[in-house]
C-alpha cells in the first residue's frame, strides 16, 4: 500500500473527529524519516505521526502555550503497520482506534487535565481499567462483546476479575502462539496504557498481567518495555505468586425485564 495514502487517510478521521472539538489542523512537515500531522486548538495538541524505519504509528498529545505545542508529547497510542503486508482493513483499526483516543469521554477528561497545572511529581494519568480493557479489543476482537456483558452486568467494572477471567488467558494464548512482531506489539499497547492510566490500571498492567506470564514467555515481551514499564515491572515481580486482597464482591445489575417489572408493582 502507499504510505502516503494510508497516512492522509487515517489522519482524515483524525481532523474530523478533531474539527467539531475547535482543534484547527497546522501545517507541519516531518523529514525524511516522518509523516506527520499537527491538530491544535487554544489549550492542547494531538499530533499523528508515522516513523518510516519504525513502521509505526502514533498517535500523541500535549498542552498548549503561547508559542504553540509545549512538546512534552505523550504517546496515547501506537500501531505498527508495514505498507507491504498490511491491509485497508489494519489502517481503519488504526484509523478508528485515535478516534476513539481523541474524542469521547476520555478526550473530554484528558482537556480539562490539560488546563490544570500538574503538581510536581504528579505523572499518573487518567485513563481507567475500563479503558484498558477496551484497547486489548484491537488484538483480540473477542473481547468486544465479553466487555459489553461485564459493563451491562456489574457496576462497577469488575477490572480485575474480568482481567483474570478474559484477558490474562489471551495474553498467555498470544505468547505461545504469536510472532516476534505480535509480541512488540502487544508491549507497545502495554507501554502505552502504563503511561497513560491511572494507578489502579497501572496495578493492572504489571500485577494482574505481567505477573500471569509463564516465566519461559516472560522475555518475549520484556524485551520491548519501555524505561517506566520495566522499572514498575521488576518492582511488582517480588508480588508474583503471593496473594493480593481480593476485589469486594460486586452486586450484579438487575436486567432491563427484572427493572421494568419492578416499576410494575
Amino acid at each position: 500500500m502507499d504510505i502516503k495514502k494510508v497516512f492522509d487517510g487515517i489522519c482524515g478521521k483524525v481532523e474530523a473527529a478533531l474539527a467539531g472539538q475547535g482543534f484547527t489542523k497546522q501545517k507541519i512537515s516531518g523529514n525524511d524519516n516522518e509523516l506527520v500531522s499537527l491538530y491544535t486548538s487554544e489549550n492542547s495538541a494531538y499530533s499523528v505521526v508515522y516513523f518510516i524505519d519504525k513502521q509505526h504509528m502514533v498517535m500523541r498529545h500535549c498542552a498548549m502555550t503561547e508559542d504553540g505545542p509545549d512538546n512534552n508529547w505523550r504517546v496515547l497510542a501506537t500501531w505498527m503497520f508495514d505498507p507491504e503486508n498490511d491491509t485497508q482493513k489494519e489502517a481503519d483499526s488504526i484509523a478508528n482506534d485515535f478516534v476513539d483516543n481523541c474524542s469521547g469521554a476520555i478526550a473530554v477528561k484528558r482537556a480539562k487535565n490539560t488546563k490544570k497545572k500538574k503538581k510536581k511529581g504528579d505523572d499518573e494519568g487518567t485513563a481507567d481499567p475500563v479503558f484498558l480493557a477496551k484497547r486489548f479489543v484491537s488484538l483480540f476482537p473477542e473481547l468486544k462483546d465479553e466487555i459489553k456483558n461485564e459493563e451491562d452486568c456489574y457496576y462497577p467494572f469488575r477490572a480485575v476479575t474480568f482481567t483474570e477471567a478474559s484477558i490474562v488467558p489471551k495474553v498467555n494464548y498470544f505468547l505461545k502462539t504469536g510472532t516476534k512482531k505480535d509480541f512488540e506489539k502487544l508491549t507497545q499497547l502495554l507501554n502505552t496504557q502504563y503511561a497513560n492510566g491511572d494507578v489502579d490500571t497501572r496495578s493492572i498492567i504489571t500485577i494482574v498481567i505481567l505477573n500471569s506470564i509463564p516465566n519461559e514467555d516472560y522475555d518475549k515481551v520484556a524485551e520491548f518495555f519501555d524505561e517506566d514499564l520495566a522499572k514498575a515491572a521488576k518492582a511488582a515481580l517480588k508480588f508474583k505468586g503471593k496473594k493480593v486482597k481480593p476485589e469486594k464482591p460486586k452486586k450484579k445489575k438487575k436486567s432491563m425485564v427484572q427493572r421494568l417489572q419492578a416499576q410494575q408493582r
